[in-house]
């Protein structure tokens, strides 16, 4: 994850900064990395969250989390996009595991 987001971070350019963040179980904390954010200047945060489905962390805890953070924050808007399911990108992406595990 800290991979993808530095990838995203590099094709970005530095005037859109990225931070990543974890919902439990690591560091930085999400309210941490919107600060972060925030110390660069942002005032518009688009979280993506890097699931592949709609569980309790998509569903339930990361709206309730940004709801908490931006009550927190006036004046900021936080944006969360559907996780990675249902990207059209993701057939690629499976099609190549299948070509590569079949080489």
């Amino acid at each position: 994850m800290r991979d993808a987001a530095r990838r995203l971070r590099e094709s970005l350019g530095a005037d859109q900064p990225v931070e990543t963040a974890f919902l439990e179980l690591g560091e930085p904390s999400l309210p941490d990395a919107i600060d972060r954010l925030l110390q660069k200047g942002a005032s518009r945060i688009v979280v993506i969250p890097y699931f592949l489905t709609m569980g309790r962390h998509v569903e339930r805890d990361l709206p309730r989390m940004v709801n908490d953070i931006a009550a927190a924050r006036p004046g900021v808007t936080i944006e969360v996009t559907p996780p990675l399911d249902g990207h059209p990108a993701l057939l690629d992406i499976l099609r190549d595991r299948v070509r590569e595990a079949l080489v």
